[in-house]
């Protein structure tokens, strides 16, 4: 079995859940007593969420390429960013390291093609529905057509994750609300699926609340680590 190096705290509710979930899939494939081998860099969250908000992207890749660093000279195999949002930096992040990345949009695109989708919702950051770097990589590699919200709904998507979600709080009237405005994108974008393209998104909703395909990225992202780990 390979380690891998994760990069996380971005925020830590989310990277506790990919902690667990790369755990619980080794044992699901191994069986007994196996678990992940993993090197873990957590981040103090404020500091890349300041540089976020600030535009700071050199300066947050900067951080990150200093933990990728400080992760493969700890031993890893491979990177797992545990964001969706910090793969804007994917690329700085992998020119800095002779390991490979395991890059979650490439997982994420495998699976939706594979489940059939062509059109699927994109929740997740503003960074994330409003910049290119995952949308544009959805569509050009993988030949979707990723839907955003509108305005008013990724206002609303955005500020849940990072006042809500990120900070362990998951409140009825938040879920109600993701709900809600993938009803309208059903109807007025005729969005056939659903990616959760915020880690922390997968604490508020699911599968089971839709009636068209939903892409859990961060379960699909510790699927492909897992993959890549045992070969």
């Amino acid at each position: 079995m390979k380690t891998l190096g994760l990069i996380g705290g971005m925020s830590w509710e989310s990277t506790a859940i990919y902690y667990r979930l790369l755990n619980e899939i080794v044992r699901e494939r191994l069986g007994g007593l196996h678990s992940a081998k993993l090197l873990l860099w957590s981040f103090d969250f404020a500091e890349i969420a300041e540089r976020q908000h600030a535009g700071d992207w050199k300066g947050a890749g900067v951080l990150l390429v200093e933990a990728a660093r400080k992760l493969e000279s700890g031993g890893a195999e491979a990177l797992v960013i545990c964001t969706n949002t910090m793969h804007k930096l994917a690329d700085a992040v992998q020119a800095a390291v002779s390991i490979p990345l395991i890059h979650i949009a490439d997982a994420t695109g495998r699976a939706v093609v594979g489940a059939g989708g062509k059109r699927p919702a994109l929740l997740a950051t503003r960074f994330t529905m409003e910049q290119d770097f995952y949308k544009g990589r959805l569509a050009g590699e993988y030949g979707l057509r990723p839907i955003v919200p509108n305005k008013a709904g990724r206002d609303m998507v955005h500020k849940v994750i990072y006042d809500e979600l990120c900070q362990g709080i998951v409140r009825p009237e938040s879920r109600s609300a993701y709900l809600d405005e993938v009803g309208r994108m059903q109807r007025d974008d005729r969005v056939d699926s659903v990616i959760m393209g915020c880690t922390e998104i997968t604490m508020l909703i699911g599968q089971g609340d839709f009636d068209i395909p939903v892409f859990d990225t961060t379960r699909i992202h510790a699927e492909a680590a897992i993959d890549f780990a045992l070969g």
